[in-house]
């Protein structure tokens, strides 16, 4: 009886150490995996026309970024025309999705080889991009507006001028710099000024406030997934998306230059 007694004790004692054991309890905290984000800031119709930062470039940079999702700059209300476009002729027909070339020639093509989810973000609508056009051609127009509009148009040629003064125009490297972004800011931080409000909707900030927060609502969708997330945009809005990125502390943001390293 005694043996029986000393075993059964022996056994309990080990279940006490076990479950006393820190590696097994319960409460220990679960390692987040933070995302990673990229902005791939693009040029749109230039990728037709440019000699290096041309369609064959964006289809190995994409590649090799291995991405799990892409938030694309596609408006939610034509994405599912578009992709039933693509299934259906091989080729986008949407009339916004088809302005992109990064998307008909790219992206799209490939989701037939690689598994990413295409999720679109953009913040464009047709009546804000025919309101917003008016709207500016209304001022232009304007005689009680003629100092604002020359700002305007000074500060793009400043842009332009400080654009092409670095050699480096349509660079992927340098697109993907702070300086870059830095540059185009000097027209855009006049633009937005002189006519955000006016201009609504479609406005620079207010159009951007559009996009990122359908960018947001799917960061917020995957948090802490451990996945890599790709933005796609035009290279403009990219500085704009990087300040607010950076202040989150729930994802890692990746530089560019890695994987433009890897490409050459």
């Amino acid at each position: 009886m005694n043996g029986v007694l000393k075993y059964l004790s022996i056994i309990f004692s080990i279940g006490l150490i076990a479950n006393c054991n820190p590696s097994k309890s319960k409460n220990t905290p679960v390692q987040k995996q933070k995302n990673e984000v990229l902005v791939l800031g693009t040029i749109h119709s230039g990728h037709h026309t440019d000699s290096v930062y041309n369609i064959a470039y964006l289809d190995k940079l994409i590649r090799q970024i291995q991405p799990d999702y892409i938030l694309a700059e596609i408006p939610p209300d034509r994405f599912k025309e578009a992709v039933k476009g693509f299934k259906r002729d091989d080729s986008i027909s949407e009339p916004r999705v088809m302005r992109f070339p990064e998307y008909v020639d790219v992206v799209f093509p490939l989701t037939k080889e690689m598994n990413f989810e295409i999720i679109p973000t953009a913040g464009w609508t047709q009546p804000m991009a025919q309101e917003r056009s008016q709207k500016l051609r209304a001022i232009s127009k304007d005689s009680s507006r003629v100092v604002d509009w020359k700002a305007y148009l000074k500060a793009n040629k400043r842009s332009d001028s400080a654009y092409k003064a670095t050699g480096k125009v349509n660079d992927p490297y340098f697109i993907h710099t702070d300086t870059y972004d830095s540059i185009q800011d000097i027209s855009l931080q006049v633009y937005n000024k002189l006519f955000n409000v006016e201009l609504g909707l479609g406005g620079w900030d207010n159009i951007n406030i559009a996009h990122y927060w359908n960018i947001e609502k799917a960061l917020e969708k995957h948090r802490y997934k451990g996945k890599r997330i790709l933005i796609i945009y035009g290279a403009g809005h990219k500085g704009w998306f990087l300040r607010e990125l950076r202040k989150r502390d729930d994802i890692k943001i990746l530089e560019m230059k890695s994987f433009l390293d890897a490409i050459q």
